[in-house]
């Protein structure tokens, strides 16, 4: 479990970082009105799966009895932010049209205030 621990505190700075690059990525192309066309659904799709990976790593420590004060709280706000991310993956998919960069980069934001939220509500930091 230390390991999986190590590997789950390791993981948010790479996390942070998939979400800082697709939030600047987002925003320049809806700055610049660009369709939302490759690589951009690559940079959402990768943010996706580190937090997915995330995810699963940090439920295999809470049902393994890692449970640390303010667990709750972590674990709500993290799973919206999986929620948030792949309802906005999902929703720019099935629309008809590639669409513009307005709701990935608002399901980035969103997810990524989720997240340095959680983190700190288990007293870790965020850098």
């Amino acid at each position: 479990m230390t390991m999986l621990f190590h590997a789950h505190s390791g993981l948010r700075y790479l996390v942070l970082l998939a979400g800082l690059i697709a939030l600047v990525w987002f925003l320049l192309g809806a700055l610049r009105g660009k369709p939302f066309v490759r690589p951009a659904p690559a940079v959402l799709a990768t943010l996706t799966g580190l937090v997915d990976l995330q995810t699963l790593l940090g439920l295999i420590l809470y049902f393994g009895g890692r449970t640390p004060p303010g667990i709750a709280g972590h674990l709500a706000l993290m799973l919206s932010a999986v929620v948030v991310l792949h309802l906005a993956s999902v929703i720019r998919r099935r629309r008809p049209q590639p669409g513009g960069f307005g709701l990935p980069l608002a399901g980035v934001a969103l997810a990524l205030a989720l997240i340095v939220l959680g983190i700190l509500s288990i007293g870790r930091g965020v850098v």
